[in-house]
């Protein structure tokens, strides 16, 4: 079509609209472009993975633990529990110490570095230290008056505290470990085991007060490990097996 303009007017006057701002080449008429059809390319649907709930885990766990008929078979179960990424990063399964059937039954966190490589709880400086505390009140793992064993039975990484979802996971298998041990009293040492316990954190609140966890009367005193790095703690702590003394001294049968 001919607009009459010569190739130099026209030049001109395109710059003279490049000068005023002008960016973009408009047509004679005004275009809607929200009438312009947009053409759509089917994309082939791709499959995602979806994690598993939170609850699947526990219910295994549940299923697993339920079904260990006594405490060699819980050991078998937990060895073959296969929820737990801890189990990957550990050396060992740290199962228990002590004496199964034991009037009292302690239960930590989780393990630490020597746990991890002898394959048994407290067995590094905080071990050490809870057996001289044990052994102030006359009890002790040689002697028979107590079983040992940990919410957790794998190490963290770096000994970090458990995770919710870590503690959510194995406390089915502690629950079966109190019953199948069949204690007349469980100690909980540290938040972690109130937690896994009681649903409750706060240990200094907790501590020296006696509650109910997995069915029996249950003490919180301080984890050993905190005693180490806190021995203002330690009379508290004292206060507490005198306490755990008392009430072994008042049961029918008892020998401490």
């Amino acid at each position: 079509m001919d607009s009459g303009l010569d190739f130099h007017t026209a030049r001109a006057l395109l710059a003279w609209q490049v000068e005023l701002g002008a960016d973009e080449a408009m047509l004679d008429a005004p275009l809607n472009r929200y009438n312009v059809p947009v053409k759509v390319e089917r994309v082939a649907a791709v499959a995602v993975p979806v994690a598993a709930p939170a609850g699947s885990a526990v219910e295994l766990a549940q299923a697993a633990a339920s079904g260990a008929q006594d405490l060699d078979g819980l050991r078998a179960a937990m060895g073959a529990f296969e929820q737990c990424e801890l189990k990957r990063g550990a050396r060992n399964l740290v199962f228990a110490d002590g004496t199964p059937g034991a009037r009292v039954m302690i239960i930590g966190e989780a393990p630490g570095r020597d746990e991890d490589r002898e394959g048994r709880p407290f067995v590094g400086r905080a071990g050490q230290l809870l057996d001289k505390m044990l052994g102030a009140i006359g009890l002790g793992r040689a002697e028979g008056s107590v079983y040992i064993t940990n919410v957790l039975p794998w190490r963290p990484p770096q000994n970090r505290d458990p995770q919710p979802e870590e503690i959510d996971m194995m406390r089915p298998f502690v629950a079966r470990h109190v019953a199948l041990a069949a204690p007349e009293v469980v100690i909980l040492m540290g938040n972690i085991s109130c937690v896994a316990g009681l649903g409750q954190r706060g240990i200094t609140k907790l501590r020296g007060q006696w509650a109910e966890a997995y069915g029996v009367p249950a003490l919180p005193m301080f984890h050993p490990a905190y005693l180490l790095r806190t021995p203002g703690a330690k009379r508290e702590a004292w206060a507490d097996l005198l306490a755990l003394q008392a009430r072994l001294r008042a049961t029918e049968g008892g020998s401490a």
